[in-house]
């Protein structure tokens, strides 16, 4: 179950007297009518996914662990962030899984590359190249460079086998390239786009992988469909409001505050979903991420008495998968005996509720708390949808297009007329 409470944001926002414009938005997701309709496949994808594709899933999946000693998940923004997210927020940041995911493609720093590159001379690898397009400056150059080491060390006919695609049912680069060399191919669905896509192929291939229940992912998935599916009592799209209502009340930055370092990762992918989304026409939420206590010790001054710009966003689990006592020591020079016997659960959550009074009753910083029963694979699922339809009402609510990136473009037409790229001139 996920709560919002609304206790803490320093002001009245009444949900029902939203009613209106929360109908009207809620009914543009539903029918697809609004702008970037047709990329909403996934706002009902519980319903809708292929069966038969999930089976071949797991099973690729299965013959990866049992095969390699690593997994070359090769992407780019959503291509990657909300597997990454899931794989480190169920398994922490050092799991001891006997197969290791590493992720490439995602950056052009020659150093990098070439350090993922020389480890793997001596792994047993495969590849999920994940791509719509399969022309993505980052990941195309990434996967050409990793292919290329594989057909090295196997030969082309044994490379192929070790390499799995996820993209465009039919069309693309890297559709035409899995046909020719007769990748196994998963689909990305044409009308979701990539920051939407973790529930697809794109996510459930590296999770199923990490050995991650994905049938208790998509369920919460399911679960997530019939909550915040409907306006009335919506903590989903209570959560698009208030982020609504801060915004126009002076508040332009968001930031996603966890007490678990595995969220890290989960941070990233809802800054790329709501950033992404919502930063359209000089309009949107500047959306940010932090992990207390961690940046407490950093950003904390800032958020307490720096310019009042953001509101904060609290993500808590209310019951961790783990928890530590802390011992008595016989010296207690650190002083710390007085937490003698209590868990560090404990400490964490004392930790959380003094800096909200203080963030709260003396920083004046508004407060939005979301909490979540526990972290497993079914509570991950129905979390990522709740952002997911969060985000949609919340673009909508602001007149945006939430699904999705003019700006994007930009770059990439600038770094290709810089590179000589044919079809390309420099203005």
């Amino acid at each position: 179950m996920i709560n919002v409470d609304t206790k803490h944001i320093l002001r009245e926002v009444d949900y029902d007297a939203h009613l209106e414009e929360i109908q009207k938005a809620h009914e543009l997701i539903e029918k697809r009518n609004g702008p970037g309709g047709d990329y909403l496949g996934w706002a009902h994808y519980p319903e809708t996914y292929d069966k038969e594709e999930l089976e071949r899933i797991i099973k690729a999946a299965k013959h990866i662990r049992d095969n390699y000693e690593v997994l070359l998940v090769c992407g780019i923004g959503g291509s990657y962030l909300g597997a990454r997210a899931a794989i480190e927020a169920l398994n922490g940041l050092l799991g001891k899984d006997k197969i290791e995911i590493i992720y490439f493609g995602q950056t052009l720093s020659p150093t990098y590359v070439k350090q993922v590159l020389d480890y793997l001379e001596n792994k047993k690898f495969a590849i999920n190249v994940i791509s719509k397009s399969g022309t993505t400056t980052e990941t195309a150059v990434a996967f050409r460079l990793a292919r290329d080491l594989l057909v090295r060390k196997l030969g082309k006919e044994e490379a192929a086998k070790a390499i799995y695609a996820t993209t465009d049912k039919e069309k693309g680069a890297l559709l035409q390239l899995s046909k020719k060399y007769g990748y196994e191919r998963f689909v990305l669905p044409s009308d979701i786009g990539g920051r939407y896509s973790v529930f697809t192929a794109v996510g459930l291939l590296p999770m199923a992988v990490a050995g991650i229940d994905v049938r208790a992912f998509l369920n919460g998935m399911k679960i997530g469909l019939e909550k915040y599916g409907k306006v009335e009592n919506n903590p989903a799209y209570l959560y698009g409001l208030l982020r609504h209502e801060l915004y126009k009340a002076g508040y332009p930055v968001e930031m996603l505050v966890s007490y678990e370092p595995s969220l890290v990762q989960l941070g990233e992918w809802w800054k790329q979903l709501f950033g992404e989304s919502e930063g359209k026409e000089h309009t949107g939420l500047l959306p940010d991420a932090a992990t207390f206590t961690t940046d407490l010790h950093s950003l904390g001054q800032f958020i307490q008495e720096g310019s009042p710009v953001l509101f904060e966003t609290v993500l808590d689990i209310i019951h961790p998968a783990v928890d530590v006592i802390v011992p008595h020591d016989e010296d207690d020079l650190d002083g710390l005996n007085y937490l003698e016997g209590k868990g560090l659960d404990y400490v964490n959550k004392k930790a959380h509720d003094g800096t909200l009074a203080a963030h709260e009753e003396v920083g004046k910083v508004p407060n939005i708390l979301i909490s979540l029963d526990k972290l497993d694979a079914e509570g991950l699922g129905e979390l990522l949808y709740f952002f997911m339809r969060a985000c949609a009402m919340s673009c909508y609510l602001n007149n945006v297009n939430p699904f999705n990136q003019p700006g994007v473009e930009v770059y990439k037409k600038n770094m290709f007329a810089l590179l000589g790229k044919p079809g390309y001139e420099k203005k």
